[in-house]
């Protein structure tokens, strides 16, 4: 691992570092915050997914999320949304939806993207043995949240991980990726043709096959752009309902897709993460 970057905030020091992936066969790169903590201390780890076209930049910059994460005493850790850099394939019409910077957070099996987009393995594997072994991590204690793509990302890794993380929660998620736009071009492209093998990567889906945790927290801008096209938050809602899943969704009158929506509820999330994680 090398150090990109850090700097002193809120007490605690905001790093970006790189490393090179066996993973994705690239070198990638992602954001740590490590708030004040006493020597030797273990601390819990938030995990932030980010969405299309986004880097771990995006909330990194804009997150507003260091405060409360300094007085909770959370790790907060924004990994990247694809593998990058030469060789790396690319949407073929250049567009912004798929290939770089937006992995979706699968393995894929197509050519040429399964080469070097497994960003399912490295989110949930590889990245995570690097946190534990160079920061002051208790990887008992772990919660995940995302953005849109990344809050499909979120969900799916909680959903299929529950026993890992004590917190799951997301804004503006892509929460059916099989029945919208972004999901059916992405899952075609990185997993095939086969609809089946989508499932377990789309979180009413998963919900549908059984897939359970005990709480999910959603905030969704009401005036965002992109709601009753990709995002569809009643699907999730109908799931949850139906699976006795205990879901809070937040539609958030006025707001829209932007990290001026994150950032607002943002402190809300991490209080609620905190509750679970046992800091609050």
């Amino acid at each position: 691992m090398e150090t990109v970057s850090e700097a002193r905030a809120f007490g605690g020091v905001q790093g970006v570092y790189s490393h090179a992936s066996a993973v994705t066969g690239t070198d990638m790169r992602f954001s740590v915050f490590v708030p004040p903590h006493a020597p030797g201390a273990k601390l819990p780890v938030v995990w932030y997914l980010s969405g299309l076209t986004c880097t771990h930049a995006n909330v990194t910059d804009k997150g507003e999320y260091r405060r409360v994460c300094a007085e909770l005493g959370l790790i907060f850790v924004a990994p990247d949304t694809s593998p990058r850099g030469d060789g790396v394939a690319d949407d073929p019409d250049g567009a912004w939806d798929f290939g770089l910077g937006a992995g979706f957070y699968v393995d894929a099996t197509q050519a040429p993207f399964a080469t070097h987009y497994r960003m399912w393995s490295y989110v949930t594997e590889e990245l995570p043995a690097l946190i534990a072994a160079q920061f002051p991590a208790d990887m008992g204690r772990q919660s995940i949240m995302g953005h849109s793509m990344g809050g499909h990302g979120a969900l799916t890794i909680g959903l299929t991980f529950p026993e890992r993380f004590r917190a799951v929660s997301a804004f503006a998620p892509i929460v059916a990726p099989g029945q919208v736009p972004w999901g059916q071009k992405a899952m075609g492209g990185y997993l095939g043709e086969d609809v089946a093998a989508w499932r377990k990567h789309d979180a009413v889906a998963l919900i549908e096959d059984g897939a359970r945790v005990d709480a999910l927290l959603v905030d969704q801008g009401a005036a965002d752009g992109f709601l009753e096209k990709e995002l569809r938050p009643e699907l999730l809602r109908a799931a949850c309902a139906a699976a006795g899943i205990d879901l809070t969704l937040n539609m958030r009158e006025g707001y829209d897709h932007s990290y001026y929506f994150i950032a607002t509820f943002m402190e809300a999330h991490l209080r609620w993460h905190g509750v679970r994680l046992g800091v609050a």
